[in-house]
């Protein structure tokens, strides 16, 4: 019987789960800024937020890995100061994740955010209520699908990365092999019945967290009318 280690799953949600929390925390009032500001640097900031959309894993974790590496600036800056280290380690793979991840939550929020009627948004000023009073009061509870889609958007992509985290984490089993990597390895080592089982509960589980949120969104638009 095949010895089934669960391991790699267990670390792959995770990773999402982490994830997911800290984009929800940086993408929400940056999806903010961007769906209301005038400013002229707002391209700019579309621009970088959407370049994971384009640009190839391999690329971007590379550059990653020369950013979070000791021997460079940045890398250094972190590890003399706070003792980090993100190469090879599981903080690297939430940082990567997070980094590649976050148009899939900043994207559903801007958009859902520009959809309200600019009324809602006036209304709460004239009342003296504060920004972040009308962000989370006013805003935030009209657009509950597009924040459903952004979580689930965003914990659906961070569970199936390979490339960014393969350049920032390696494989180390306990630490960085998550699911896509174990179902490479799995492959190479022509043992196709653990690569099928860890690629089948990836299946199930995407799948079962997508039709979840078509109920859901189904329902609070049915709600609505």
């Amino acid at each position: 019987m095949m010895n089934l280690d669960w391991t790699p799953l267990l670390l792959t949600f995770r990773l999402a789960a982490v994830t997911t929390v800290i984009l929800f925390l940086i993408g929400v009032p940056l999806a903010c800024w961007i769906a209301y500001t005038r400013s002229r640097i707002k391209p700019v900031i579309e621009a970088l937020v959407s370049m994971p959309l384009v640009l190839p894993p391999s690329v971007l974790g590379f550059y990653l890995l020369l950013a979070f590496s000791p021997q460079h600036a940045f890398g250094h800056w972190l590890d003399a100061w706070f003792g980090i280290q993100l190469v090879f380690s599981f903080a690297g793979l939430v940082a990567g994740s997070v980094i590649f991840s976050l148009p899939f939550m900043v994207q559903p929020i801007q958009a859902g955010l520009q959809a309200l009627p600019r009324s809602l948004l006036e209304a709460s000023r004239t009342l003296g209520k504060s920004d972040a009073t009308t962000l989370f009061r006013v805003l935030l509870p009209n657009i509950k699908p597009a924040l459903l889609s952004a979580g689930v958007l965003s914990f659906a992509h961070a569970v199936g990365e390979f490339g960014v985290i393969l350049m920032i984490g390696g494989n180390i089993p306990g630490v960085t092999r998550v699911a896509s990597i174990a179902i490479y390895d799995e492959v190479e080592s022509l043992n196709y019945a653990a690569a099928h089982f860890y690629a089948g509960v990836l299946f199930i589980v995407s799948f079962a967290i997508l039709l979840l949120v078509y109920v859901l969104n189904r329902r609070v638009a049915g709600t609505v009318r």
